[in-house]
């Protein structure tokens, strides 16, 4: 063979070839979402989130997760947080909402059948001087999951322990992360029933924060209908739209700030207003 016929064999193998997969980093924006195969952080520019103040009726729990977060981003010692409790109350909007009123922070959302990638990923957090959080949102673990050994491990164990530079928040609908069935059955099968269910327990047990969110009574829940109305200027008579609210309520079997949101984009669909602004 040829020398050129050579070059040209080398040169379509290079072709051919994958490229070199690069680093990812957490620079280039506020928010990322976590992909794995291959490893990737995707940079979100746009992060869909509601005004702070928008947010009715979770005072007490809103206010905590303001400081633990204001701690964390001033360079201060600060907790893991579970957000747990009623669906629609505002678990990850409040998660988003602080974000976007805290400067220098990044948000990194990874999905829960992601969590055993999790040490990769600090891997790549802990070559950063930028403090970040990490969000999972509904995170929750069924029978013979054992994706929360990683989890476990990752929050407080393991040698090199977590990042300085890292919190993870979490949201779910469940106080302890597991089914209650899941773990009465620990209790009634198990040789030791103590010592099974504190092994599914302690996962919850490595969050430092605590933050039930229960469903609102009916007072509160008119607040956040007319919080959105204000916000988006919609001219609707305050009577009318409380009692088309109300209704609205009835059909869905729950008062909660997404079924106030849900009832405003009807409202503001049929009255032909943006709510793009």
């Amino acid at each position: 063979m040829t020398e050129e016929y050579l070059k040209k064999i080398a040169d379509a193998l290079e072709r051919l070839a994958p490229d070199t997969p690069t680093t990812p980093t957490i620079n280039g924006a506020n928010a990322f979402i976590w992909h794995i195969e291959p490893d990737n952080l995707i940079p979100v520019q746009n992060v869909n989130h509601v005004k702070l103040e928008l947010l009715h009726g979770i005072d007490h729990v809103r206010d905590i997760l303001v400081k633990n977060t204001q701690q964390f981003a001033d360079g201060f010692p600060a907790n893991n947080a579970l957000l747990w409790g009623a669906r629609g109350m505002g678990k990850s909007s409040l998660i988003k909402a602080i974000h976007a009123t805290i400067k220098n922070l990044a948000l990194i959302e990874i999905h829960r059948e992601d969590i055993p990638s999790l040490p990769r990923l600090l891997d790549i957090i802990r070559g950063s001087e930028r403090r970040s959080i990490l969000f999972c949102d509904d995170l929750s673990f069924d029978h013979d999951d054992g994706t929360y050994k990683s989890l476990k491990a990752v929050l407080e164990g393991g040698v090199e322990g977590r990042p300085k530079n890292v919190l993870f928040y979490a949201t779910s609908n469940r106080r302890h992360l597991m089914p209650r069935d899941m773990m009465e059955n620990e209790r009634s099968t198990a040789i030791n029933p103590s010592e099974a269910t504190e092994e599914k327990v302690s996962l919850s047990d490595r969050f430092g924060l605590w933050l039930g969110f229960h469903s609102c009574n009916q007072t509160d829940y008119l607040k956040m209908v007319d919080g959105y109305l204000k916000h988006y200027d919609i001219p609707v008579e305050r009577s009318v739209a409380h009692a088309e609210a109300l209704t609205w309520s009835r059909t869905r079997g729950a008062r909660s700030g997404r079924v106030a949101f849900q009832y405003l984009q009807d409202l503001a669909g049929r009255m032909g207003v943006n709510l793009d602004n």
